[in-house]
């Protein structure tokens, strides 16, 4: 990534100037190409749009009332994201790690009809579409397998794989040694070995097409909004999974997805209407339920998929949560 530097140059040094005065408008204009990456950083290290907002404000507050402690002599790309990372590690150490239904226990046999929301735990959080420096630096299973990793390796990792800095670097934002961050990136990679699919989600997106990927979306919806049973299993792998946060309740393989997706959403829940999104870099609906006969569906659920090569749906993370519609700019109902 470029450096801070020569993107704002000629006007850093004014900028930098001013801000060190107190001018808060030359601070925005100093922060603002990296506000985005900033804030992807955080929800990495964080798995929370929620908390990533809180990070990144924070952060900024320390940097400015910090900008003394800034030279000019490195670039404010390391400074900035020094103490963001700090910032994060803060909330880590406070907060404790996001968690999927997959992370609480075994995966069910048999739909739970009488499934309730766990509010005791703190769910993984889908991230709006938004252009990263590795789109597969944002993907679900990426962001939920860094949330089994230590504070300190997860920061490491990050800084070093997502983000391009060296290990001298690292050491010196994170106030440690060389070796302690090689070592950190060792004992994250094969945490992560272990939880992160071999092959990342962008490449098979790629492969399928922007336009396949649209008619497979499109086609779920209208399975799910007609209760057509066979369509929508036409469309699932034979190990699939599905899980929604915050029941703590998943399901995996064909027959007890078919299962739960016979008994609730394609029979009980109601009348389904749906919107085209995207979440964490891969394809994603947003699902609007309507219980009675009449009125709006209202905002239910954000439905994440990770897809095969064949076009088939591997997993499906449904967020229910309506708050997460306005973090997308999707409207709460549609009449």
């Amino acid at each position: 990534m470029p450096q801070t530097r020569r993107l704002l140059e000629p006007d850093f040094a004014d900028d930098l100037a001013r801000a060190r005065r107190g001018d808060d408008d030359a601070f925005a204009r100093l922060v603002a190409p990296l506000r985005g990456p900033l804030h992807a950083h955080c929800y990495r290290m964080l798995g929370s749009v929620h908390d990533a907002d809180d990070a990144l404000q924070d952060a900024l507050v320390r940097a400015w009332l910090g900008l003394s402690g800034y030279q000019g002599r490195g670039s404010l790309r390391a400074w900035l994201f020094t103490v963001a990372t700090r910032t994060c590690l803060d909330l880590v150490a406070a907060r404790g790690r996001r968690a999927l239904p997959i992370d609480l226990g075994p995966a069910s046999e048999r739909a739970q009809v009488d499934d309730r929301p766990r509010d005791d735990v703190a769910w993984l959080e889908p991230y709006p579409d938004v252009v990263a420096e590795r789109r597969e630096s944002v993907e679900l299973a990426f962001i939920a397998a860094l949330q089994h990793l230590p504070g300190n390796q997860r920061a490491a990792l990050l800084l070093f794989e997502v983000l391009g800095f060296a290990a001298a670097e690292i050491a010196a934002m994170m106030d440690t040694s060389v070796g302690s961050v090689n070592s950190a990136i060792a004992r994250a990679r094969r945490t992560l070995a272990d939880k992160v699919p071999p092959i990342p989600q962008q490449p098979t997106l790629r492969r399928i097409g922007d336009d396949r990927i649209r008619q497979i979306v499109a086609s779920y919806a209208t399975a799910l909004e007609h209760g057509d049973a066979a369509a929508l299993v036409a469309l699932l792998t034979e190990d699939v999974t599905w899980s929604m946060p915050p029941l703590p309740h998943w399901y995996s393989g064909l027959p007890a997805v078919t299962d739960f997706a016979l008994k609730l959403p394609l029979t009980a829940c109601g009348s389904w209407r749906h919107l085209g999104s995207a979440a964490n870099a891969q394809p994603a609906i947003a699902c609007y339920r309507r219980a009675g006969a009449e009125g709006p569906h209202e905002a239910w659920s954000l439905n994440v998929f990770t897809l095969r090569e064949d076009g088939r749906i591997a997993e499906i993370v449904s967020f229910i949560d309506p708050a997460v519609f306005a973090r997308f700019g999707l409207p709460p109902r549609l009449p």
